[in-house]
């Protein structure tokens, strides 16, 4: 276990453990009830369940994977497919956990996100910094960052400034006359989320937050000097690839392109005329990014569609290896124009960290970093307390951050109610629209 990533999620060490404990619920109140999260993905469907301890520890009490069905690219496409594998998830889970849930923290990979980041000013009078004032600022923030359509999901503050003093993370008590914040926000279509809403009100569930994917992958994975000092999370998944830049200890940028393992899969299909479930079992076991010497002496056996089972085709492995890579290599390219797009190339540092179930295909660390032109690692998400053995993989990086949020880890002012003052949020704004329209 790597501890300087355990530690992301751990409880703080201290000479004066009451104090330290004190001070850590104040910057991150524990929810005192039971925390469940549902990672809804194009190939699987993860539902956690858990609580946190006595020592502010967290604990997952019940896990629960299905086979994704109704669901692609993030986005929900045939509400009973998605409903029956989502309650299958959600039904293992409670049972293994022996509770019941109301209301769920989600991945947001539906409604093509969109990051953008807002320079605000809120007058303050000379007087000092209060909560108000916070929230307010933030509120205006989020006014200004409106568009047709699209629903806010975000509005993080990245930092503050009293006057001309800038680089504040906790303005309160301090005196000025204008109150300035630097604000990410991200936002979604929002006809996409009323369906993915509409999806978990037949399952009996609410929304309790949306999380963006790419952001929970990174909370999971990247150690804190990583997030200091800058770095690019690529999130590889099934129907989706997301990227997160950190830096100064803030979630700077996300971005996602529809292009995941089930794409890499689906040109394995059609290149070698042969089913989608034997094509993935092909990339499995003979997959890579890269190419070796041997791969023109070494054959695989291939049942083409249509023939019978008996009937096996002989490829060389080098054919495999010709129809992945330029997939992965595109993708690669496509990220590298993003990162490029966001002006953030020097924020992003020089480390560029692969997780996701896609991220395991071997040969991806290389040509990540021939194309990307930095130095790559693959990561695992940092194992909980009672996390099962098979959800230590890439593939459960969203779920893991996603459940350390919904904790109250990784948020800035995490003891103040940012949502107080501001217009009437996403999913009362959802439900209103079920009332009346469904």
């Amino acid at each position: 276990m790597n501890d300087m990533r355990q530690a992301s999620i751990a409880a703080p060490k201290s000479s004066d453990p009451d104090a330290a404990s004190n001070e850590r619920r104040r910057r991150h109140p524990r929810p005192s009830g039971p925390i469940g999260v549902l990672d809804i993905g194009t190939t699987k469907i993860i539902c956690m369940i858990g609580r946190c301890e006595s020592d502010l520890s967290l604990r997952i009490t019940g896990f629960g994977w299905e086979r994704a069905r109704g669901v692609r690219a993030g986005s929900v496409l045939d509400l009973e497919e998605a409903e029956q594998a989502i309650r299958a998830a959600v039904g293992t889970a409670e049972e293994e956990a022996g509770t019941r849930l109301r209301a769920v923290t989600v991945n947001l990979s539906a409604g093509a996100p969109e990051s953008r980041l807002f320079n605000v000013q809120w007058p303050v009078g000379g007087r000092a910094v209060n909560e108000s004032d916070i929230r307010q600022v933030v509120a205006e923030g989020r006014s200004r960052a409106e568009s047709p359509g699209r629903s806010i999901i975000h509005a993080l503050p990245l930092g503050f400034a009293t006057d001309e003093a800038e680089g504040s993370d906790d303005p309160r008590g301090l005196f000025c006359e204008t109150l300035g914040a630097r604000l990410h926000v991200v936002d979604a279509v929002t006809t996409a989320l009323r369906t993915l809403d509409a999806t978990l009100a037949r399952c009996d569930l609410e929304i309790a937050s949306l999380v963006s994917a790419p952001l929970a992958a990174g909370m999971a994975t990247l150690v804190e000097d990583e997030r200091q000092l800058g770095v690019t999370v690529l999130d590889m998944g099934g129907g989706t690839t997301g990227m997160a830049v950190f830096a100064e200890g803030h979630l700077l940028h996300t971005a996602q392109l529809p292009v995941g393992g089930v794409h890499v899969t689906n040109d394995l299909a059609r290149g070698l005329s042969t089913s989608v479930t034997n094509a993935e079992r092909l990339k499995v076991l003979y997959g890579s990014a890269s190419a070796s010497p041997d791969d023109d002496r070494e054959v695989v056996p291939v049942q083409l569609v249509g023939e019978d089972e008996g009937h096996i085709t002989q490829v060389p492995r080098s054919m495999i290896i010709d129809i992945i890579r330029p997939r992965i290599e595109e993708t690669f390219e496509l990220m590298r124009d993003r990162i490029a797009a966001s002006g953030l190339g020097r924020a992003a540092g020089q480390t560029v960290v692969l997780t996701g179930g896609a991220s395991q295909l071997p040969g991806i660390r290389e040509t990540a970093a021939r194309l990307l032109g930095r130095q790559v690692r693959l990561a695992r998400p940092a194992r909980l307390s009672g996390m099962p053995e098979r959800a230590g993989g890439p593939g459960f990086a969203t779920a893991t951050g996603l459940f350390a949020w919904a904790a109250g880890e990784g948020r800035r002012l995490a003891d103040i109610d940012l949502e107080a003052d501001a217009p009437r949020g996403l999913i009362a704004r959802i439900a209103d629209f079920i009332r009346t329209r469904l």
